[in-house]
């Protein structure tokens, strides 16, 4: 096992990286800019490194600060969180060139699963069902149009680079074709420098179902059961549940089975989340995320697995000691994202916590760096916590966060707890009748009201 392990991320995600390296008795090192001196994890950690000012290019995304760090502290491992430089092929390189173990897959996994058509193929030949599309990249609108004339309108065109709905546009009919693909390669250039983009069949009312997946590099993999995350605003997850209301044991065991499969093939190491679309009885892969997600909690609350301490095991060379028949769901488990926004405008709240009141009670969990006193910065991403409940079953689970939701209390900035509270309270939500376009249409009519 390791002996110290450097957090290359911030915020909720470095402090649960430094609780399970903690239990294994592993010595932490937190890394921060200059705005997030007294951020929590900071303060908990048994050592920590300023590497440069509040910009994250200039320090969460400073790779030769955080080799640096890493040689004056000693740390001969490093967890790079979600986000930032979490799957970034570089950065894992040139982490092996400096003999510090890198608590993820290796360069390769992480760079064919970056390309979304180079993933898709690699689906493809493992066994994985996906969406109906062009074969790699479109190079022009004439291809794009016989493309989309194949599988038919409404298609979707996206960046093959990239991700978090960036340079991902909507062609309803030929006409709107040429307008997507230009906005689309524009926006994935300004966003991942590569304009590359591809077209998949626009499914009209589809759920976001994704699979968690957990392997060694040995040819050893399990799944951990699925995730339902339709919730979204903007191609952003919002709302999190496990397991699914859509799915029963066997189309569990299925597709749960299948992506394990193909990991065992591909020899992946870590932990990692295969994502879905899911119409009609059918599975259509979209993505593969090499890294821990933001919505794990609540895979950890229906399993009992710690998958933190899973990737630390996995990445110090231990064999996977689970079977599939090892791995049991008990209960259902929801997470919210809670984000320093405006409920209803969604604008950014950063600013001092004047009071902050978490919720607590059986089956509950909040993973969060933020603290009475602490100022939240203005230059990263919005969320600052999530809410995480568990029951005995969905009815169970969403009385419970409803209570806690009312419990939930933070004064001198703006959250979303709101939003969660009208969301709890919604009979498509009650009966789990919901895809990824509902939170946006939801949106629109309160708007409107």
């Amino acid at each position: 096992m390791f002996d110290k392990v450097l957090i290359a991320n911030r915020g909720e995600i470095a402090l649960r990286i430094q609780r399970a390296c903690k239990e294994l008795g592993i010595a932490t090192v937190a890394v921060h800019s200059t705005a997030d001196a007294d951020a929590m994890h900071v303060r908990l950690a048994d050592e920590s490194v300023c590497i440069g000012p509040p910009a994250a290019r200039d320090s969460y995304l400073n790779i030769p600060a955080l080799i640096t760090a890493c040689e004056i502290t000693g740390a001969d491992a490093v967890h790079p969180g979600y986000g930032f430089l979490s799957e970034n092929a570089k950065f894992a390189e040139i982490l092996d060139e400096h003999k510090i173990t890198f608590i993820g897959p290796t360069a390769e996994h992480i760079r064919i699963m970056g390309d979304k058509i180079a993933a898709k193929d690699t689906a493809r030949k493992l066994g994985i069902p996906c969406v109906p599309g062009s074969a790699g990249a479109v190079t022009t609108d004439a291809e794009a149009l016989a493309v989309a004339k194949d599988i038919g309108f409404p298609v979707l065109v996206k960046a093959a680079s990239g991700g978090g709905g960036r340079g991902m546009k909507v062609a309803k009919t030929a006409a709107d074709l040429s307008e997507a693909l230009s906005t689309a390669r524009a926006e994935a250039k300004a966003a991942f420098g590569d304009d590359a983009v591809y077209l998949e069949k626009y499914l009209t009312k589809p759920r976001h179902i994704e699979i968690q997946v957990l392997a060694d590099g040995k040819g050893n993999a399990v799944h951990v059961g699925e995730r339902d995350c339709s919730l979204q605003r903007r191609h952003q997850k919002v709302w999190e549940e496990a397991p699914s209301p859509a799915l029963n044991a066997d189309q569990r065991a299925k597709i749960g089975e299948t992506v394990a499969s193909a990991m065992r093939k591909l020899k992946y190491r870590g932990v990692g989340t295969v994502e879905f679309l899911y119409e009609n009885g059918q599975f259509y892969f979209i993505e593969m995320n090499t890294r821990l997600q933001v919505e794990h909690p609540v895979t950890e609350a229906i399993t009992g697995l710690d998958l933190v301490i899973e990737q630390l095991r996995v990445a110090a060379g231990i064999t996977l000691p689970y079977k599939q028949t090892d791995i049991t769901f008990s209960g259902h488990a929801i997470e919210c994202r809670v984000c320093a926004e405006n409920p209803k405008t969604f604008r950014p709240s950063p600013g001092k916590i004047t009071y902050w009141h978490p919720p607590g009670g059986l089956g509950v969990r909040v993973d969060s760096g933020a603290y009475q006193g602490y100022t939240i910065p203005p230059h990263y991403d919005s969320l600052i916590g999530k809410l995480i409940v568990q029951g005995k079953n969905r009815n169970e689970c969403l009385m419970r966060l409803r209570r806690a939701l009312s419990e939930f209390v933070i004064d001198g900035i703006e959250t979303t707890i709101p939003l969660f509270g009208d969301l709890a309270n919604q009979k498509d939500i009650l009966d789990g009748v919901y895809d990824i376009h509902w939170l946006e249409r939801y949106l629109e009519q309160s708007e409107g009201k």
